[in-house]
């Protein structure tokens, strides 16, 4: 009598359907997830809706460090060590649908199961790659580049081949903190993307692939919103000293 073959494991249906050890949560917006410094015994999937990670300092001062769409996993940390705490605070944006996966049940199935290893190992190189896009981006662009990327990472997160897309309802203070600056100059940025047709807001922010030009292009048209460069500068200083000598021996004659 031939023995009946295994079972084969199905990764996605794991991060679908509620079982030992995980079951599916259900949250409103600005519901959490969990909060900076719970105990992290739990590791959630995001099937539906879109959430952010937020991180306070010691000082009192909240940031907002990552969007999160449907297909990733958040509180990641709680596999790294027994008895640990997170490091963020994962706030719902819209409505979501997840699914929370105990972390000692993540750990056995991951050591049991190479494809849901294998899905999150892309998972945590993707991440790790978004983090050194994201730091390399506060370093070098200027904050209206910054400003750009985040709108069009969120454009992203629509459905695959629309030309243009409504991104998750977001507040001009969110984006200030993600890029680091004043939500005054968020607002600036804005109107100048949307008078020269990058984007359309009211209420909610549509994102046209024509906002990649600030991004693929130094200058935006007619720019003005940066400084010039220190070349730029002296150049300019040179050209003026000068004309201040001409006029000098202008009038001397």
């Amino acid at each position: 009598m031939a023995s009946a073959s295994p079972e084969i494991f199905d990764a996605v249906a794991f991060l679908t359907e509620a079982g030992l050890g995980r079951r599916i949560v259900r949250l409103k917006p600005k519901n959490k997830f969990f909060s900076q410094g719970n105990a992290a015994d739990s590791i959630f999937y995001l099937q539906k809706g879109r959430a952010k990670l937020t991180v306070v300092s010691q000082k009192g001062k909240e940031a907002t460090i990552t969007l999160l769409a449907p297909g990733d996993f958040v509180g990641e940390e709680s596999l790294a060590n027994m008895g640990g705490t997170r490091i963020a605070t994962a706030i719902a944006i819209t409505a979501c649908t997840a699914l929370k996966i105990d972390r000692l049940e993540m750990v056995r199935v991951m050591h049991d199961e190479p494809s849901l290893s294998d899905l999150f190992l892309k998972f945590l190189l993707a991440r790790s790659m978004r983090t050194q896009e994201d730091l390399i981006d506060q370093l070098f662009n200027s904050s209206e580049k910054r400003l750009a990327r985040i709108l069009l990472l969120m454009a992203e997160f629509g459905k695959p081949g629309e030309p243009e897309t409504l991104i998750p309802q977001v507040t001009q203070e969110t984006l200030a903190e993600m890029i680091g600056t004043t939500r005054s100059r968020v607002s600036f940025f804005m109107n100048r993307f949307r008078k020269l047709g990058f984007v359309e807001y009211n209420g909610r922010i549509r994102v046209h692939k024509s906002l990649l030009n600030v991004i693929l292009h130094d200058k935006m048209p007619d720019d003005n919103a940066e400084k010039p460069s220190i070349f730029d500068a002296q150049l300019h200083l040179r050209n003026k000293a000068l004309a201040k000598g001409s006029l000098a021996k202008v009038s001397k004659l």
